[in-house]
């Protein structure tokens, strides 16, 4: 299993997550597992998306696809995102 983690700016939040939950659908089409949204305690417009995929093929190709970077233009993000496509190698118990 993959998992693409992608931090970006917002301008708004709320506008963020309305194109967000929009484009939930094509998420799954594409293979998407399922995902978390994490958020800056300190700085709200700071926000973290961690997305699961069954592997890097997929990851990829929703990563590339037009419909993500339309998306992303309507939600209002800032700057460029930070990207990384991670293989989980090891869990440890609490």
């Amino acid at each position: 299993m993959i998992q693409v983690l992608v931090r970006h700016n917002v301008e708004i939040y709320d506008k963020w997550r309305l194109a967000y939950d929009g484009h939930a659908a094509f998420r799954k089409e594409t293979g998407s597992l399922g995902a978390r949204v994490l958020r800056d305690a300190n700085d709200p417009s700071n926000v973290v998306v961690i997305t699961e995929w069954p592997d890097m093929k997929a990851a990829q190709a929703f990563a590339k696809s037009p419909s993500l970077h339309e998306a992303m233009g309507r939600a209002g993000i800032v700057g460029r995102p930070d990207v990384f496509f991670l293989e989980q190698i090891d869990t440890q118990p609490a």
